[in-house]
Order: C-alpha cells, then sequence, then structure tokens
C-alpha cells in the first residue's frame, strides 16, 4: 500500500514542538503521550525488522507501530482483529442499531472530564436499556449489546455519543425462551430518552457532589454546587436525542462489519488531509447529502486533534 501523500505524523513532526510550547499548562499527559506514538510511529525510534526474500534475496527495512489507539496508520490491523474477535458474538436474528447522544450543554463537561463522564454515558446507557428491556409492557426480556463510544462528529467537533448494536430481542425473564421484539420495533424512543436523561442526570449531580468532576476557564463557576444546578435545571426538561433503527442491511455479518467502521475511528484521518501551510485542511462530510468540504483548522490541528483523546485506561 502506498503512504498517504500527507499523514498526520507530518504535521505533528513539523508543528508539534511549536504547539506544545505555546499551549504549555493545557495539554494533559495522555495527550503529549499521544502525540509522541504518531510522531515515532513506523519511525527508526521504535525499532524494526528486516524481512528478506528468500527467492531473491531483496530485503527492506520494516519500522515497528506505535498500536497507539489514537493513531490513523494503526487502526485498521485493530478494527479487523476486533471484528474477527466478535464473529462468535453474533445471534441469528435481526439487530437494532442504536445511538445514545449527550446534550450540547454536556459536551465541554465531558472534555474537562472524560473518565467520569464517558464512564457514566456507557453506564446510564446500559442501565437504561435493561431496565426498559425487562419491563413486561415492554419486552420483558435480558438484552444484550455492543456500545462503541464516539466523542466527536461529521464536523470534527467535540461530540460524545455512544453507537450501539443491540439484537431484536432478548432471553426471557425466566431464562426459558428467546423473546423477539414487535418487527421493525425495538423499544419506545421516547421512555429510552427520559429514562437516560434521568440516570445520567442523576449521576453526573453524584460525581460533582463527592468532588469528582474538575472545572477550568469558563467552567470554573460551575464548581459552586448552586451554579452547577442551574446549568443542569433546564436540561432536565430537553427533549434528549437517541436514535433507534434497524441497520442498512439485517443480516448479522454486515451488522458486524458496520459497527467495525466505528470502533478503531480517529477524527482526522490520512485520508482526510488536503494540506498543510500556514494552516491545516482537512475534508469533513457536512449536510444530508453528505457532500466533502474543506475544513481550516487552526494552527497545525493539533489543538481540535487533541480533543478526542481518550482518557488512560
Amino acid at each position: 500500500m502506498s503512504r498517504p501523500r500527507l499523514e498526520v505524523a507530518d504535521v505533528f513532526r513539523q508543528h508539534g514542538a511549536a504547539w506544545r510550547r505555546a499551549n504549555a499548562g493545557h495539554v494533559s499527559l495522555g495527550q503529549l503521550q499521544v502525540m509522541s506514538a504518531i510522531e515515532h510511529c513506523r519511525t527508526a525510534a521504535l525499532g524494526g525488522h528486516v524481512e528478506r526474500c528468500r527467492d531473491c534475496g531483496h530485503s527492506r527495512i520494516s519500522y515497528n507501530s506505535c498500536r497507539n489507539r489514537h493513531c490513523p496508520k494503526c487502526q485498521g490491523a485493530a478494527a479487523k482483529d476486533w471484528l474477527a474477535a466478535r464473529q462468535a458474538d453474533l445471534l441469528p436474528v435481526d439487530y437494532f442499531h442504536v445511538i445514545f447522544t449527550l446534550p450540547a450543554e454536556i459536551a465541554p463537561i465531558a472534555y474537562q472530564n472524560k473518565a467520569v463522564v464517558y464512564d457514566l454515558l456507557f453506564r446510564a446507557t446500559a442501565e437504561t436499556l435493561l431496565t426498559i428491556a425487562a419491563d413486561p409492557r415492554h419486552l420483558g426480556a435480558h438484552l444484550g449489546f455492543t456500545a462503541v463510544l464516539h466523542s466527536w462528529g461529521s464536523a470534527m467537533t467535540h461530540h460524545p455519543h455512544l453507537h450501539m448494536i443491540v439484537p431484536a430481542g432478548g432471553i426471557s425473564l425466566d431464562g426459558t425462551r428467546w423473546v423477539p421484539c414487535r418487527p421493525g420495533f425495538f423499544l419506545p424512543v421516547r421512555v429510552l430518552s427520559r429514562l437516560f436523561r434521568r440516570l445520567f442526570l442523576a449521576g453526573l449531580v453524584d460525581a460533582h457532589a463527592v468532588g469528582r468532576l474538575v472545572f477550568f476557564d469558563q467552567l470554573e463557576g460551575l464548581r459552586r454546587r448552586e451554579a452547577f444546578a442551574a446549568h443542569l435545571a433546564p436540561l432536565r426538561r430537553k427533549k434528549w436525542f437517541l436514535y433507534a433503527k434497524p441497520p442498512p442491511c439485517a443480516d448479522p455479518e454486515a451488522v458486524l462489519a458496520y459497527l467495525a467502521r466505528y470502533t478503531h475511528r480517529v477524527a482526522i484521518s490520512n485520508s482526510r488531509l488536503l494540506g498543510l501551510a500556514a494552516a491545516l485542511r482537512a475534508g469533513h462530510a457536512s449536510g444530508r447529502a453528505r457532500r466533502r468540504s474543506k475544513l481550516r483548522l487552526a494552527g497545525p490541528g493539533g489543538s481540535r486533534r487533541a480533543t478526542y483523546g481518550l482518557p488512560l485506561r
């Protein structure tokens, strides 16, 4: 496979040092480690090995990969490995594609508290699905599902949400039979959305009460309990977006391949880079027609890319 004309690593190598100096004190250790991994991926800095053809004797040096989950060069193999590992999980039933999205007012809090908020997003989502599915008025069954976090949107803005693939049914509460969903219908979206909203906000308030949340810069005022409560008050009445539809293809193998495209994606892939001069230009999809358009990123694009660094495991 030929090397892309421009890579994220090229941008970091050319502008990374200057960007780190300009943002000293505002970049986390995790973000610095991501930048370092991408800069050194498949270079002599990580070592390598010699590949030699037994027939003609031709040899070449292959440098080691960083294997960082944010590296655009390392995600293809990781996605294939993930897809292969999930093959045994598939059931011979239809599936639904479900998306739980945090409102825009929560995104800045999530950005400064990634580990806490992302963990809460997973837990609130799981409890919501399990609770509503177990209710005999809706399904009366135990659900299983696979969830993948996306912290960015198509326009490369911070936009935390979960993509989920959920079987169209579950095991009966007594464990004796399969309970299918109604054809073309998963669970009531409005009921799911309201419970998710209540569970997530309750968890966020609890995290604030015990001092697990931190606030900086424009959010510093939210350290006060009264200000935090006032910030969340409108969200208790706001409609939270929740999507639940059958995927484009109901075949289990195709469904799994569909989700695999979400498991190891990075916001700014090498294929999106259009040019590098005074600023980085990258393409992104916009509008219903999903047309490709140009997005001009400030400086080398590091500040926007750093937004999507996930918390250390």
